[in-house]
Order: C-alpha cells, then sequence, then structure tokens
C-alpha cells in the first residue's frame, strides 16, 4: 500500500507538471574555478575546432599553405620599396627588410587571429542555438590557425636572416613573451568583436577597417623611434607598439632604443584588454542565441 501511494503520487506530480511549461536555461558557470574546470572539460571539443579551421582554410584553396609566404612576402617588398627606399627611413642598424618582417611578423598574427576569433560566434551560429558548449571556445580556437601562419612566417624570416647573414641578439629568447603579449592582444579585442558582433552585424565590416587602419598607424614599416618623443607616450597607447618594439629588440638587440615607459604602457593595456574583453564576452553569451 505505501509502494502504490508513492506511485500515486508521483503520478500526480508529473501531470501537474505536464500542464504547465517549462524552459529550460542553461547558463555558463559564473565562478572562475568552475569556468576553468568546464574548459578542461571541453578541451577536446577546443582542438577538435582549431584543427577544423586549419583544414578549411587551406583544404580548397589553390595556392595552399603558400598564403601564408605570398602575403608577409609582398608587405615586406611594398613596405620596404615605401619606407626604405624612397622615405629614407633608418633601419637601426639591421637590413630594412629583416627590421620590416620582425614587424610584420607579430602584426600578421595579431590581425588574422583577431579577425578570426571576431567572426567566430556568427560562423557557428547553427550549433551555438542549438546545443550547450563554452562559448569562449569560439574565438580562443580560431587563434589557432594564426597560429600556424606565424610559424611559418617565422620560419620565412629565419631564412631571411641567413640570407643577409644576420646574427639575431641573445634577446632572441625572449620572444615568447611578446609572442604572448601578440596573442591577449588579439584574444582581448577578438572577444569584444565577436561579442558585440553577434547583435550588431556592423562589426564584422569594422575589424578588416580596424585592421587595415592599425597597419600604417603601429610601426610595422617604420621603427617607433621616428615617433616626436612628446608623443611617444600616447602613441604606446596602442598596445601593438610595445609588442612589435619588443619583437625588433629580441631580434636586433641593443641596436634597438626600447622606449621603457611606452613599452610598459603597451604591455598593460594588452592586459587590460583581454581580462576585460573575456569579461565582457562571458557577461553577453548568454544571450547570443536569442540574435543568431
Amino acid at each position: 500500500m505505501l509502494h502504490m501511494g508513492i506511485k500515486t503520487k508521483l503520478k500526480k506530480i508529473i501531470m501537474r507538471a505536464g500542464d504547465e511549461n517549462f524552459d529550460l536555461i542553461i547558463e555558463p558557470n559564473k565562478t572562475t574555478a568552475d569556468f576553468l574546470r568546464e574548459l578542461i572539460k571541453y578541451r577536446e571539443l577546443f582542438f577538435f575546432m582549431a584543427w577544423r579551421d586549419i583544414l578549411v582554410r587551406y583544404k580548397q584553396t589553390v595556392v595552399g599553405v603558400a598564403w601564408s609566404v605570398i602575403r608577409p612576402l609582398l608587405s615586406m617588398i611594398i613596405f620596404t620599396v615605401i619606407f626604405g627606399r624612397v622615405a629614407k627611413m633608418p633601419s637601426e642598424g639591421a637590413p630594412y627588410p629583416i627590421m620590416v618582417f620582425s614587424a610584420l611578423l607579430p602584426w600578421s598574427y595579431f590581425s588574422n587571429a583577431m579577425g578570426l576569433s571576431a567572426g567566430s560566434v556568427l560562423k557557428a551560429g547553427g550549433m551555438v542555438s542549438k546545443i550547450y558548449f563554452p562559448r569562449i571556445i569560439l574565438p580562443t580556437s580560431a587563434v589557432g590557425v594564426s597560429m600556424v601562419d606565424f610559424g611559418i612566417s617565422f620560419a620565412m624570416l629565419c631564412g631571411l636572416m641567413l640570407i643577409y647573414g644576420f646574427m639575431p641578439s641573445p634577446l632572441f629568447l625572449l620572444l615568447p613573451l611578446f609572442f604572448l603579449s601578440a596573442t591577449l592582444t588579439s584574444l582581448g579585442v577578438g572577444y569584444w568583436f565577436a561579442a558585440i558582433g553577434v547583435k550588431y552585424r556592423d562589426f564584422q565590416y569594422i575589424a578588416p577597417f580596424v585592421v587595415q587602419i592599425g597597419t600604417y598607424i603601429s610601426p610595422v614599416g617604420f621603427s617607433s623611434s621616428a615617433i616626436p618623443d612628446k608623443w611617444r607616450l600616447l602613441y604606446s597607447l596602442n598596445p601593438m607598439v610595445g609588442v612589435i618594439d619588443g619583437f625588433r629588440w629580441c631580434i636586433q638587440g641593443t641596436s634597438v632604443s626600447l622606449y621603457l615607459p611606452g613599452f610598459i604602457i603597451s604591455m598593460v593595456v594588452s592586459i587590460l584588454l583581454f581580462i576585460f574583453g573575456l569579461k565582457f564576452f562571458r557577461a553577453t553569451e548568454k544571450s547570443f542565441a536569442d540574435f543568431i
């Protein structure tokens, strides 16, 4: 009798539940510890999506991986001719092509990573609107493609130094530090654009415009020492200024004058962009499915 009574009560509860409408809302973990544990749990998805993006980028192209060689090579030639031959800008003790390529290496990595991260959520709209997973995986895994491009371009830089007989300084070993800073900057900006672009689709056109403008206001084709001293601190608010100067400093050594106050400001801006970009993305991701 007791068993039958429990079954009857359960049946009534189920019947009452069936008469009402329930919405199941899955929200991301709010605490940092739970968030990190969730990322570890979905690590296989992260690596799968990164590998998928790499395959899609090169599989159905005529030239293939050669695009990673052609683009920085043509950019180096153009900047060398315009700033080195025509404008006669100083190269600070290194062949001008090496000075330019030392800046193109982090800048190309940043621009590609930021652009891919910015459009990653909209690109995976079908997944976002149907299943739950940490949305932060989308813009973060998109950086994997840019890392492959960076590796190819880095090999080109090493070949260029062999051609010119240029030996890098011992500071060369500090390059991973500035690579990390470039990664934080690209992810930080990418998180902002990815989150805002879901609701306001115009932002997918703003990202390429930012890259185009940034190419000329960042010290890619010239040395930041060409900027007047009274403006250098303000100029260093561009986080890629510190990254580019850091790459040149590691490759060219003490022949490059590293502007320490501006360098510190650039690094602080990079970290702040990443922190606030991550917080903004996590605060807005619960509404992504509503706009896709």
